[in-house]
């Protein structure tokens, strides 16, 4: 018996079967603008130590065929699904959608990359692929409302995986609509608990996400076959307690991805709301710039409860408790004019500035964003001259203000110009942004 949620999904599944996403140049422009960010993340990430080792072993253990761009070693599509997950987000520094708490594109990205290039297909097929991965994922990451204590990645995110492989790998509309139940049927619970003690487990999550969606599309395409309907409302009520309301998708024809946002910080993207009015007070009033940090003696920065329950970590002593800190995201900010991969060095980590302004912060929960769902933040600078109060509503890459494309290839290639050196980098940022559709995915990323 299918529920409203079921027919709901079916119409979103067949529009984008029936149709060419990239019909749509925004749409277009949005997914190469959102697989050339998470690329620069991926390749990034690729080169930290644990990702790096991890390359290795899982190349020795099975013998792959193709290499990820700023990978040392050739792996399979399914260790290559994996690592592109896990490495995106290492240094919490790609994309998300704010209706949907969390980052579809991550997770649709990592399963479309693997196969795009295993299979060799167009940058036309792979970009195709990621967005509609994206808005099934958007619409799943919305309608499954993860409870306190748990963290997005992994969880529904493996709609998104699911949907961008059952495109590449030639399946119906039908037996991507059994697929999306079966991905239901065998969600994982993944915890938050790493993040606040700084274990790095919450990095795997999105690449077993990946891994598991092109695993349950291939099953559904040689016959094992699913439940007809059911399967996600019964994840819900079980797994996730929902019992109020009947909730709905947004509609066919809806393009989630003109929603989403990509970042302009490494950080949580509750952090850059502080990080941003950080930026304003060095700007200094009619630009005149501050002259340094040590005249502050107090912090005070009223924000949404939602980034209180995610990013309440303080003294930070790893770079994911880190990146997931209000107050260590605010001082480094204050510091350093910036908030990049750099600001999780152990170097910036036991800066002994960035900790006194840090250990300063006083956090309050500002009821009148929490009501509206709005996200800003209010930042209140006390120095021996008196107060500033400093207001942050929009930091870019919000809908109203997007990242624009030169700053979106600029971080592509700071991010990458360490690993592949700035000639390659920029040769790369110009290639994804600009090569015909028919281009070859595996001829761009060589």
């Amino acid at each position: 018996m299918k529920t409203v949620l079921d027919r709901s999904l079916a119409e979103v599944v067949t529009w984008l079967f029936d149709g060419n996403p990239l019909a749509s140049p925004r749409v277009e422009q949005r997914a190469r603008l959102l697989f050339l960010d998470t690329l620069g993340c991926m390749i990034a990430g690729l080169a930290k130590p644990e990702p790096a080792a991890l390359v290795a072993s899982m190349a020795a253990l099975e013998p792959g065929s193709f290499r990820l761009p700023g990978a040392a070693h050739p792996l399979t599509a399914g260790s290559a699904a994996y690592m592109a997950g896990l490495a995106a987000c290492w240094d919490e520094a790609c994309e998300g959608l704010p209706r949907a708490h969390g980052r579809p594109g991550l997770h649709s990205f990592a399963a479309v990359l693997a196969l795009g290039l295993a299979r060799d297909h167009t940058l036309a097929e792979t970009l195709a692929a990621l967005v509609a991965g994206f808005e099934v994922g958007g619409r799943m990451g919305e309608y499954l409302r993860i409870r306190p204590g748990m963290h997005v990645d992994g969880i529904w995110g493996t709609f998104g995986s699911a949907m961008g492989a059952a495109r590449l790998l030639g399946l119906s509309a039908a037996q991507t609509m059994a697929a999306l139940q079966g991905v239901a049927c065998q969600l994982p619970f993944s915890l938050y608990l790493p993040i606040s003690h700084g274990g790095t487990v919450r990095n795997v999550y999105v690449g077993e996400a990946a891994r598991r969606g092109i695993s349950l599309a291939m099953a559904v395409g040689a016959g094992v076959t699913t439940p007809p309907g059911q399967a996600i409302d019964s994840f819900d009520q079980l797994a996730l307690s929902y019992a109020g309301e009947a909730k709905t998708l947004a509609p066919a024809g809806e393009w989630l991805i003109e929603q989403g946002y990509l970042k302009p910080f490494a950080a949580v993207r509750h952090v850059h709301y502080g990080a941003q009015a950080a930026l304003a007070w060095r700007a200094g009033k009619d630009g005149q710039q501050q002259l340094g940090t040590t005249k502050i003696t107090g912090l005070d920065l009223r924000i949404y409860g939602e980034a209180m329950t995610y990013c309440g970590n303080r003294a930070p002593a790893t770079p994911i408790q880190a990146q997931f800190s209000l107050s260590y995201g605010l001082a480094w900010a204050l510091c350093s004019g910036d908030l990049g991969p750099e600001a999780y060095h152990q170097a910036a980590l036991n800066d002994a500035e960035a900790r006194r302004l840090e250990a300063m912060v006083n956090i309050v929960e500002e009821p009148a964003y929490t009501k509206a769902n709005k996200r800003a933040a209010r930042l209140t600078v006390t120095t021996a001259a008196g107060t500033e109060i400093l207001l942050a509503d929009r930091v870019p890459g919000d809908i109203d203000l997007p990242l624009p494309a030169r700053d979106v290839a600029d971080k592509f290639v700071r991010y990458v110009t360490p690993i592949l050196g700035r000639t390659r980098a920029k040769a790369l940022a110009s290639s994804l942004s600009d090569a015909p559709l028919s281009s070859s995915l595996t001829d761009l990323l060589a």
